[in-house]
């Protein structure tokens, strides 16, 4: 729930990244590069200025989340995301995580958004278009679908990595099914107070959970409820 900084000073991808690097929120070389690769521009609404440390909505009311919260993710996830690996992305909003992922697991991986309003699903396919991404979005390694995240995407399961960009009251089990032995998933759970926990599931299919730290999601909901603001 920090602001890392604010105001318009920092008005290029490569600013965001850079202090994101000074701000100790980027360690790895594997997540400035990828951040480099994916201008955050390409993925948010007309008129916000998307390289300021903030949260936006970006209609239905859905938010695109503050870059200090995708690069936290990334790094929470980078080993996970190895060239040929699978990746799932719940709640894929405007594709931007999404775009990342595909571009550390490659085209011999396989990365999969899902978005449960249609109308962000067009956006977001729109977005990696634009973006270094696009040749995976093109062979099929990258696809975003229109569905209920909470059931996961059983398809191309099991997956090594899993991010959910909205908070659920409790780990939905559906993505702890869907989770590869080995693979990692970033969730924020709760309803007023949420964690942000990272879930290991080890090698004989047991489950480990921590606490990363404390945010501030959006609820991961039916569709009906999220348009009502529920």
């Amino acid at each position: 729930m920090e602001q890392y900084w604010s105001g318009s000073a920092i008005n290029k991808n490569k600013g965001m990244v850079e202090n994101l690097q000074h701000c100790g929120i980027i360690k790895s070389r594997k997540v400035v590069e990828v951040m480099e690769n994916i201008d955050r521009g390409l993925f948010v609404p007309n008129g916000v200025q998307p390289y300021i440390d903030s949260p936006f909505a970006i209609g239905y009311n859905a938010t695109i989340s503050a870059p200090h919260m995708h690069a936290a993710c990334l790094q929470l996830l980078e080993n996970h995301l190895e060239p040929g690996m699978h990746a799932l992305d719940v709640g894929s909003g405007t594709g931007y995580l999404t775009a990342c992922f595909a571009l550390m697991v490659g085209p011999n991986g396989r990365t999969v958004g899902v978005e449960h309003i249609p109308e962000l699903v067009s956006f977001s396919i729109k977005n990696i278009e634009k973006s270094d991404a696009a040749p995976l979005l093109k062979d099929g390694s990258l696809s975003v679908h229109d569905g209920d995240g909470r059931q996961g995407w059983p398809e191309f399961a099991p997956y090594d990595a899993i991010h959910v960009g909205a908070a659920a009251p409790e780990i939905p089990q559906p993505l702890i099914d869907q989770l590869k032995p080995g693979g990692r998933m970033v969730i924020p759970v709760g309803n007023t107070f949420q964690d942000l926990k990272v879930v290991d599931k080890n090698s004989d299919g047991s489950i480990s959970i921590r606490t990363e730290t404390s945010v501030r999601y959006v609820p991961l909901t039916s569709k009906e409820a999220q348009l009502k603001g529920e």
